[in-house]
C-alpha cells in the first residue's frame, strides 16, 4: 500500500526542520566552545573566581634579651558579597536554630547578629551592603579580634567571609616607644619601624578560589599563586627593664621641674651599645594620638641644644692631647678675662681671682679657666678634634630625624673661646653621650649602636656591620681627663649627690643657655654626664632636662643622674671599685 503523498511531504519537512534546528545548535555550540571560548571562559571565571590576599606578618622588634617590643597579632576583616546579600533580600538564607528547626535569616537579621557580637552600627553595615548591589566584594568591618571572628563564623552567613590580617601591637606600651616607633595606615611612620623596614617588611601572598551561584566557596578550588613571606626580626641593644626604669626616672623629675622635656641615655663603654635611651614625653605606639606630634620620635637624636659646661671635659682632653696643658697646669683665673682680639669671657659667679689647676678648672666649672687652657690651640685643630668626638655629624645609628647639630669652623674672636665652655655649638644628647664614651674608653670612640642584627624568616641572622672605632685623643689624655672628672665628684659642690656607695664615679654638670631671636633668653637646658666605675669604666649616663621652670641650674639633673647610674650598676651587677679616687690638686 502506498503512503499518501502528503505524509511523505510531512516527514521530509520534519527531517529538514530537525536538521535546521540541529544545525543552529551546532553553529551556536561552535561559536560558544570554539570561536568565543576564551572570551566566555574569562567572563565566566571573573564571575566565579575570587582573588584573595593572604596577609603576611610583619617582623618583630625585640630587645637585647629577646623581649618583644613590637609584634604582629592576627585580626580579621569581615568582607561580604553585596550582590548575593542584596539578591537574597528579605527572603534570606536558611539556617537551623538550636532546636534543629529550619529558619529564614534575612540580611537585616544577619547584620543585627553581627552587631550583637561586635557592637558595630547596623545602619552603617546595611549601607555597605546596599551601596553597590552589583559588587562582589566589600569590607563590612575591619580588624575584629579572634573571639569576634569565631562568633561571626559560627553564624554561617553565606555572603560573609572573614579575612585574617596582621595588626601591629606593642606589648610594653610606651617602653622604648620613642625608639621603636609605630605603623600607621600608610605603613611605617616612625622610629625603627621606619628605618629598619627593609628587614621588618613582609610580602603578602595571593590565592584564588571559586564559588558557586550562591556565593559559597567551592571546596578544593583554592589555588595559591604566591606564598606569603613574613618579615624579619630586628634585635636591638636595648634592655627593656632598664629602659622602663630610666623612662620613669626622667618623667618624675621632668614633671617635678616643670620641664618642657627630658632625655637620658645609658651606653656601654666597651662597644657603644645603647642599653637605654629615654625621652619624656614619650609616645605609646598603641595610642599615638595621645602624644603631641613634637614628641612622637626621639628628641635624644633629633633635638640640638647648646650643652654648656659638660663640654669642658672635651676641651680639657683636647688641651692635654695637644700638649698645651696637663692636670696640674696652673692658671690665674679672674672673674672676667679680656682675651685677644676683644673677646671677653666671664664666669657664672664672681668669686674673685682664683689660682686653679686644670683639674680645679673642671671642678669649679670655670669658663675663664677652660678658655685660657684652650687659648693656645689653633681653631682648625680644635675643630678637627670636635669632629672626631662626633660633633657636627649624625651618629652611626642613623635614627629618623636625627640632627647633625651645629659645628661651624668659621669662628670669630669671641666664638673661639665660647666653644670651649659649650656655647656657640649645639649637639644632640646622643652625640654628647658618644663623646663621653670616648673619654671613658681610653680616647677611642665606638660609634653608637642601637640595632645588632636582622633575623630572616628562614632563621638566617644578618649582623649589622659595626662602625669603625675612632681614635679621638690619646689614652693618656683620656685617662687624665677621667681623673679630673672624678674631682668633680670627690671635691665639687654636688659631691654628696654624685657619690654612689662602693663605686668611683666621674661626672660633669652643664647649664646651657637657650637662644632666642634677640639673643640668649632666661631659659636653660641642664645636664649631667658621667662615667662609672671610674677605675674601670663600663657605662656612661647622660641626663638632660629642657627648659625647667622650678630649678634652672644643673643641680636639677644631678639626683636623676645618680639614681639612674646607681640602677645601671646594680642591674648589670658591676663589680665594686677596689681603689680610692685620686685626689688631684685643684688649686695652687
Amino acid at each position: 500500500m502506498k503512503r499518501p503523498r502528503s505524509a511523505s511531504r510531512r516527514l521530509s519537512l520534519a527531517i529538514l526542520l530537525t536538521f535546521a534546528i540541529v544545525s543552529v545548535f551546532i553553529v551556536r555550540l561552535v561559536d560558544l566552545q570554539v570561536v568565543r571560548a576564551d572570551e566566555l571562559n574569562a567572563a565566566s571565571h571573573d564571575k566565579r573566581a575570587v582573588a584573595e590576599t593572604t596577609r603576611a606578618e610583619r617582623g618583630s622588634i625585640v630587645d637585647a634579651d629577646g623581649v618583644v617590643l613590637a609584634a604582629s597579632v592576627t585580626r580579621y576583616d569581615i568582607t561580604i558579597d553585596p550582590k548575593t546579600a542584596y539578591a537574597e533580600g528579605a527572603y534570606g538564607f536558611k539556617r537551623r536554630d538550636a532546636e534543629g528547626v529550619l529558619q529564614t535569616v534575612t540580611v537585616l537579621q544577619a547584620l543585627e547578629e553581627i552587631a550583637a557580637i561586635t557592637g558595630a552600627d547596623v545602619d552603617a553595615m546595611m549601607a555597605t551592603v546596599t551601596k553597590d548591589p552589583s559588587a562582589n566584594f566589600a569590607y563590612l568591618l575591619r580588624a575584629v579580634d579572634t573571639d569576634e571572628y569565631r562568633a561571626i563564623r559560627e553564624l554561617g552567613i553565606p555572603w560573609v567571609w572573614p579575612q585574617p590580617v596582621p595588626e601591629r601591637t606593642y606589648p610594653n606600651g610606651a617602653v622604648a616607644g620613642n625608639l621603636v616607633g609605630f605603623v600607621g595606615t600608610d605603613g611605617p611612620q616612625n622610629g625603627l619601624e621606619y628605618t629598619q623596614n627593609e628587614c621588618l617588611a613582609s610580602v603578602d601572598g595571593v590565592s584564588t578560589y571559586e564559588r558557586g551561584a550562591d556565593g559559597v566557596r567551592l571546596p578544593g578550588s583554592t589555588v595559591t599563586e604566591r606564598e606569603p613571606i613574613p618579615g624579619g626580626m630586628i634585635t636591638t641593644t636595648i634592655d627593656s627593664d632598664l629602659q622602663w626604669f630610666v623612662q620613669q626616672a626622667i618623667a618624675e623629675q621632668a614633671i617635678a621641674l616643670g620641664a618642657e622635656s627630658g632625655m637620658a641615655s645609658v651606653v656601654r663603654v666597651s662597644d657603644g651599645h645603647i642599653v637605654a635611651l629615654a625621652d619624656y614625653p614619650s609616645v605609646d605606639p598603641n595610642y599615638v594620638s595621645g602624644t603631641h606630634k613634637d614628641f612622637l620620635g626621639s628628641r635624644a637624636f633629633s633635638y640640638a641644644f647648646e650643652p654648656g659646661s659638660v663640654l669642658k671635659a672635651m676641651s680639657a682632653a683636647i688641651a692635654i692631647d695637644s700638649g698645651v696643658a696637663n692636670q696640674n697646669t696652673r692658671y690665674t683665673v679672674p672673674y672676667r678675662w679680656s682675651a685677644s682680639q676683644g673677646a671677653v669671657v666671664h664666669d657664672a659667679l664672681n668669686l674673685g681671682t682664683q689660682r686653679l689647676t686644670l683639674a680645679g678648672v673642671l671642678m669649679h666649672s670655670s669658663n675663664v679657666g677652660i678658655a685660657m687652657a684652650s687659648d693656645g690651640i689653633p681653631n682648625s685643630t680644635r675643630y678637627d678634634y670636635l669632629r672626631k668626638f662626633g660633633f657636627g655629624e649624625r651618629t652611626a645609628v642613623g635614627f629618623q630625624g636625627e640632627t647633625k647639630g651645629l659645628l661651624d669652623e668659621r669662628w670669630n674672636a669671641q666664638q673661639r673661646y665660647d666653644i670651649a665652655y659649650g656655647q656657640g655649638i649645639s649637639m644632640s644628647l646622643a652625640q654628647l653621650t658618644s663623646a663621653y664614651q670616648a673619654i671613658a674608653n681610653g680616647g677611642v670612640r665606638m660609634p653608637l649602636t642601637l640595632v645588632t642584627s636582622c633575623t630572616k624568616p628562614d632563621g638566617t641572622v644578618v649582623p649589622v656591620a659595626a662602625p669603625e672605632p675612632v681614635r679621638v685623643v690619646s689614652e693618656h689624655a683620656a685617662s687624665l681627663t677621667l681623673d679630673m672628672l672624678q674631682s668633680v665628684v670627690t671635691d665639687g659642690s654636688l659631691s654628696s649627690t654624685f657619690t654612689i656607695a662602693g663605686y668611683r664615679t666621674a661626672a660633669k654638670t652643664g647649664t646651657g643657655e637657650v637662644a632666642g631671636p634677640n639673643g640668649y633668653t632666661d631659659e636653660r637646658i641642664v645636664s649631667v654626664a658621667g662615667i662609672a666605675p671610674a677605675d674601670n669604666p663600663e657605662y656612661v649616663v647622660v641626663v638632660t632636662f629642657v627648659k625647667p621652670t622650678t630649678v634652672k641650674t644643673s643641680w636639677a639633673a644631678a639626683p636623676t643622674w645618680a639614681k639612674v647610674m646607681a640602677q645601671v650598676l646594680k642591674h648589670f651587677r658591676v663589680p665594686l671599685s677596689t681603689t680610692a679616687a685620686p685626689r688631684l690638686p685643684t688649686s695652687w
